[in-house]
């Protein structure tokens, strides 16, 4: 049970892998969102996966952590955010839920805890590619069961705002998902050094940020670039499914692509980021994309796939295609430019702001 403190908002997290963050977008809102925090208001308890993570503290940032010895991703998930509910049930204000996955729980949940229950419904999971019919149903099913029960419901892009609105009549709160992380302190001959290593050059290469799944349209991003001959770089999970590796093998030979296993190093990211000449976005399903949100402080033209999600996330400040056609188009004009999405980035998608935004709902 957590420890009361007279004056604090007591909140717990669950859904994240756990932290310090070491794989992805929800991982990474948590260790903003405490980091950023009013200290004099909120004292958050981080529910962790002990199988997952690589280190076994018991407080990180001045925040409590609590181990759940199931793994936070894959089938498990569904267990995994359940037992932590379980274990939240007492002695919290608010308990914070991230994903929808363990939602099913939520009429139990509400009926054993006094604590105001606030979930991130993150993008619109059962309509990804990747899931079954089985599992599509099911995820269906839970966000179903979510926004009946949970008290509040965000979520971090307005498509998906105006999806909850239209299909089940409720209003969930908007809050972004922040990206100036992503800038940092890294000297010219360190950036250099990195840009030796990768093969690049400075302006030279565009670059795409992202898990090699068919919902985010590698394969039209690699058809273009093999095509026209321009150096293009590639981060993502070559070796994930048959589709990244199909990919990977038909790829490779092609001197001008560079295929990149993931990378987590912030100063690698930031000095790829801000010497690339544009940013590709290939995704088509989901909410507010954490690499399209951070690739949004570089200053460089975004090209995004042409879906209600990135438009909103990008104010339809940024160039959009539909197929390897306009991206083709796209990606042989000289004349593009990411003065206005960099300026939405620094007025909408700041931690500080959202830390705030999370702590007024609480």
């Amino acid at each position: 049970m957590a420890k009361i403190h007279s004056g604090k908002k007591r909140v717990a997290v669950i859904g994240s892998q756990g932290v310090p963050p070491q794989y992805g977008g929800f991982e990474t809102l948590v260790d903003n969102i405490i980091g950023h925090r009013n200290r004099k208001e909120v004292e958050y308890t981080i529910f962790c996966s002990k199988p997952d993570m690589k280190t076994d503290l018991s407080t990180y940032k001045g925040c409590a952590l609590r181990y759940v010895d199931l793994h936070a991703h894959g089938m498990s998930s569904i267990a995994y955010d359940i037992l932590s509910m379980l274990r939240a049930a007492r002695g919290y204000d608010t308990i914070l839920v991230l994903g929808v996955s363990g939602c099913v729980f939520l009429p139990m949940l509400r009926l054993i805890s006094g604590a105001k229950i606030i979930v991130n419904i993150d993008g619109l999971e059962h309509k990804r590619d990747k899931w079954r019919p089985m599992a599509k149903r099911f995820l269906k099913f839970s966000l179903d069961t979510c926004i009946r029960w949970a008290h509040e419901i965000v979520s971090d892009n307005k498509g998906i705002q105006d999806f909850v609105r239209a299909q089940y009549g409720r209003e969930a709160h908007f809050i972004a998902y922040g990206g100036d992380h992503a800038l940092r302190k890294v000297n010219s001959t360190r950036q250099q050094a990195i840009l030796d290593f990768y093969g690049v050059r400075s302006g030279e290469y565009d670059l795409s940020i992202c898990r090699i799944e068919p919902e985010n349209n590698c394969h039209i991003t690699l058809e273009v670039y093999a095509a026209n001959g321009r150096d293009m770089m590639i981060i993502g999970n070559w070796n994930h499914s048959d589709y990244s590796r199909e990919l990977y093998t038909r790829y490779k030979r092609y001197g001008n692509l560079k295929l990149i296993r993931p990378v987590y190093d912030l100063d690698i990211l930031y000095a790829l980021r801000n010497h690339a000449r544009c940013y590709v976005h290939g995704h088509r399903a989901g909410g507010t994309n954490p690499s399209l949100v951070e690739a949004m402080f570089f200053g460089k033209p975004i090209l995004a796939f042409d879906v209600i999600y990135n438009r909103e996330t990008t104010n339809n400040h940024a160039y959009y295609y539909t197929d390897a056609a306009s991206l083709t188009e796209l990606a042989a004009r000289a004349d593009l430019d990411g003065k206005a999405t960099t300026e939405q980035a620094h007025a909408e998608y700041v931690w500080q702001r959202i830390a705030r935004q999370y702590e007024e709902i609480y």
